[in-house]
């Protein structure tokens, strides 16, 4: 199923790649958030990707967490978009997270950092990252969850129903936390782990907001979306919408983004398995010490 034209998403990355840094204040913390994740866990990591690395996230991460840096041997960066990757330092490589160019279990570690919410085959990806990574290799990536932009589409949706008596696919679909874990299970990850950051950010006005999802190189690159720009009266409704249904006593106006962060393993027999249901050779009520009861079964006043 093709959800995203990635052609489009290319170009958006490319053009938001020189003034990027004015607007990464999400990959930044999410790449200081898995930065600082590697940083405790007792292990060394000879080769590590950073799969959709925008402009080095990762790397730069690792350098401002200290000693954690020492952890990675050598860092290979790869993006879609080279005028991203241009600015990342070390390694690099033009790849695209739907065809990855690694051999089978080669990588130490691999992490992606906002970036795979733009795969339209996601269990696809995480499959062959998974194959990529040797035996007990560590797989980490944060992208954006089901709770991001939920302002923003609830107000174009309504006024597109409004204006136009109908809606256009305007923005994106987002895993949340619950599909994200069966999306690991099923990609193979041993011992995956699935938590949320949710972020909310204050513009001045939802004017602001959209400029800044174009510098994030976040556009709309939907591949069932309208092609011809927003109706103005449209797009002045929405943001009307905008204001009279969330904005904050001070004038300005909230914007929600949500980072899940999965973390898994390649399986390797030296790993942690849940023991056979029944194999328990204590009961939980002498753990607890408690008095074991039956289901349904009334307690003595």
């Amino acid at each position: 199923m093709r959800v995203f034209d990635r052609t489009a998403h290319a170009r958006h990355r490319a053009r938001a790649a020189a003034g990027f840094a004015g607007h990464d204040f999400l990959v930044r913390r999410a790449a200081a958030d898995i930065a600082e994740r590697i940083g405790g866990i007792n292990r060394n990591f000879p080769l590590a990707l950073d799969l959709g690395c925008h402009r080095g996230a990762l790397g730069a991460a690792l350098t401002e967490a200290g000693e954690t840096a020492a952890k990675v041997k050598m860092l290979v960066s790869a993006d879609l978009a080279p005028a991203m990757l241009a600015h990342a330092r070390g390694p690099r490589v033009a790849a695209d997270e739907e065809a990855l160019p690694f051999r089978d279990a080669s990588l130490d570690l691999a992490v992606s950092i906002l970036s795979l919410h733009w795969v339209n085959d996601l269990p696809g990806a995480l499959i062959q990252l998974r194959r990529a990574l040797k035996p007990d290799g560590l797989f980490m990536a944060a992208l954006l969850g089901g709770d991001t932009l939920s302002e923003l589409r609830q107000s174009i949706a309504e006024a597109e129903i409004e204006c136009e008596g109908g809606l256009s696919p305007r923005v994106s679909p987002f895993a949340d936390i619950r599909d994200m874990g069966s999306l690991m299970q099923r990609a193979g990850f041993a011992l995956p782990v699935v938590d949320a950051d949710r972020v909310t950010v204050r513009y001045a006005d939802p004017m602001r907001l959209i400029a800044e999802l174009r510098g994030m190189g976040e556009s709309n690159a939907l591949a069932e979306r309208r092609r011809t720009p927003m109706r103005r009266a449209t797009l002045m409704r929405a943001i009307d919408i905008y204001r009279e249904k969330f904005g904050l006593p001070d004038g300005r106006v909230p914007a929600t983004f949500e980072i899940v962060t999965a973390t898994g393993w390649a399986p390797h027999e030296s790993q942690q398995k849940p023991l056979r249901p029944g194999s328990a050779e204590t009961r939980l009520a002498e753990a607890l010490g408690t008095s074991e009861r039956k289901a349904g079964e009334k307690t003595g006043r």
